[in-house]
């Protein structure tokens, strides 16, 4: 736990999906739960998938996206538990692989291999989820203790569970 309030800190990863505007609902939920937020986005989600402006006034810090230099000081506490939400086909592949070329990659990859407990809510179009190195991926990630919720593929009307990471990061 943080020493802020005694409050934990989650990591919140956004990725590039156009589902990614809605991860205020996501933030909200876990603040009322009481945690503390960091989001980490990738270079792409950085580029107009969500308001960048309302989700650091939401969460209070800046978003990170890029890597920092070994002289600065961590901006976020280590984190309690991780949410990636919207999780991305490239960035679920990449982590699997261990090829943390962006912050949000490593700071997967990282986590990974710490223990922290992790939830990912895949957006995922069908055709690539039908990839065999994304089904390959998820074995590989589930295998490592990461959580996994219900496929979406971004079907008009269909409603993004935001909620539902804060219900599998529980023990």
């Amino acid at each position: 736990m943080t020493e802020q309030a005694g409050k934990s800190f989650l990591y919140v990863v956004v990725c590039a999906a156009g589902i990614a505007a809605g991860v205020g609902e996501l933030i909200t939920a876990a603040q009322e739960e009481g945690w503390e937020i960091g989001v980490i986005a990738t270079p792409v989600a950085m580029n107009g998938f969500f308001d960048t402006a309302a989700v650091e006034a939401q969460a209070g810090r800046p978003i990170r996206s890029a890597w920092r230099s070994p002289a600065d000081p961590r901006p976020f506490p280590p984190p309690d538990a991780v949410v990636v939400a919207p999780a991305t086909f490239n960035t679920v592949n990449k982590w699997a692989a261990g090829l943390g070329d962006t912050l949000a990659v490593g700071t997967l990859c990282e986590a990974s291999g710490l223990g922290v407990p992790i939830a990912v809510l895949p957006c995922v179009a069908d055709a690539l989820a039908a990839h065999p190195a994304y089904q390959d991926s998820l074995i590989r990630l589930r295998g490592m203790g990461v959580r996994f919720g219900p496929p979406f593929a971004g079907e008009p009307g269909a409603e993004f569970p935001w909620e539902q990471a804060l219900d599998l990061i529980r023990p």
